[in-house]
């Protein structure tokens, strides 16, 4: 069982609703899912979700559920942040991307950063934070800090966001190589460029470019990592600073859990498009027959619900598994188990793409791909999801090494 020690003595600030509970903010997350179907086209041609959405997600409280409690936060937990995701994402998925890639880094801001940092960054008690993996830019040491300039991608939830956490890299020793520093900017520090909406899918993702010009950023608001290279099992600043365990839990293995419940979410959707068409059309070959009557098509549909069912409870489980390990001990949270946790995520955006591109969509017929239809966006997003680099090129390779080094006692160089 996790000590905590150390716990700071200050009034907490309360959220807009005390009483809120976290079954009645999943269900306010389901409420809006028809809402969200029917702005999808709006959404893509804006590149993000509207004005009124995003105000409608800060009244219903979704961008404080991670957010400490001492700051206004409602400190619910992981598993209710990606149920909300999940549902979010069921309904639109360039809607539930830009949320999640925005609020999710709430628990890596409260666990990562000392007191300071989180005193100015939670200020507003609704956060809202793009994180990038992907170093850029260039540091100048000064006193006290850093000034930062450059240029970050692929930004998502930039729009509405009220800081930005990245990576530059910067010379910490003469003669030897740059090292990876993270560090996180408020609002006021950075500028969002018009360059999001031309790839393939999560046209809506808000996946904006962020830019910094010479900005200083101080030595409380850095990292001296890449955030997946932070080991916890020595403690975090934030288990001591709020007395929550899920404050001192591995911050990569969570990063891909919710790649993980965004794609499940996805095929949700899919698979929600795919029963409104087992419902209205009928089989294009005699017998002509309604298709939810069709033998062809209730094994297609069977097949499919299997696969993301069995996606959404690797999930479930891999999160009650993460809480779990840090409700018992930082020190636990090694990097074995990080990845162990890492790659029951990547099988289960496999079992939702196999769904998906094996039965679905192949099956959904040509009519329902045409350009503006549900189940056509909804590839198209799913495929952009496999284009992530941490999908794509970490989760299908490096993981599976370095979780075998970890598990095996060899040394990882990179870390």
């Amino acid at each position: 069982m996790a000590v905590i020690t150390n716990v700071r003595e200050q009034e907490v600030v309360l959220p807009p609703e005390p009483g809120l509970t976290p079954e009645e903010i999943v269900a306010r997350a389901a409420a809006l899912v028809p809402l969200l179907v029917e702005n999808q086209a709006a959404t893509e041609a804006r590149t993000h979700y509207s004005e009124d959405v995003h105000r409608l997600f800060a009244d219903a409280g979704f961008y404080r559920i991670l957010v400490p409690r001492r700051y206004g936060g409602y400190e619910f937990g992981v598993d209710t942040f990606m149920r909300v995701a999940m549902t979010l994402t069921r309904g639109c998925p360039s809607t539930g991307w830009m949320f999640t890639l925005g609020a999710a880094h709430a628990l890596a801001a409260a666990t990562l950063f000392g007191e300071r940092a989180q005193d100015e960054i939670f200020a507003g008690g609704d956060f809202i934070c793009p994180a990038t993996v992907m170093p850029s830019g260039t540091a100048e040491r000064v006193d006290g800090g850093w000034l930062i300039s450059g240029t970050w991608a692929y930004c998502s939830g930039a729009p509405f966001a009220t800081a930005f956490m990245g990576h530059t890299l910067v010379p910490y020793a003469e003669g030897e190589p740059p090292m990876p520093m993270l560090f996180i900017a408020p609002r006021e520090q950075w500028r969002r460029l018009d360059d999001w909406g031309g790839q393939l899918g999560l046209k809506g993702s808000g996946s904006h470019s962020i830019v910094i010009e010479n900005a200083f950023v101080p030595d409380h608001r850095t990292i001296g990592s890449h955030i997946s290279g932070v080991s916890v099992t020595e403690g975090t600043p934030g288990l001591r600073l709020h007395g929550n365990p899920q404050y001192g839990g591995g911050p990569l293995s969570f990063m891909i859990l919710e790649s993980a419940v965004l794609a499940v979410g996805m095929a949700q959707g899919m698979l929600d498009a795919y029963e409104d068409l087992m419902r209205a059309r009928t089989t294009s070959f005699p017998p002509i027959t309604g298709r939810a009557e069709n033998p062809d098509f209730q094994f297609w549909y069977g097949e499919a619900s299997a696969k993301i069912a069995t996606a959404e409870g690797a999930i479930l489980n891999a999160l009650r598994e993460w809480t779990e390990t840090c409700a018992r001990g930082s020190e636990l949270f090694t990097r074995e188990q990080e990845l162990r946790i890492a790659t029951i995520g990547r099988e289960a955006v496999r079992l939702s793409w196999d769904a998906v591109q094996r039965y679905l969509f192949p099956t959904a017929g040509s009519s329902s791909v045409r350009s503006g239809e549900r189940v056509e966006r909804i590839w198209r997003d799913m495929s952009t999801l496999h284009s992530h680099a941490g999908i794509a090129v970490y989760l299908s390779t490096m993981a599976n090494r370095e979780l075998a080094m970890a598990r095996f006692g060899i040394e990882d160089p990179h870390h």
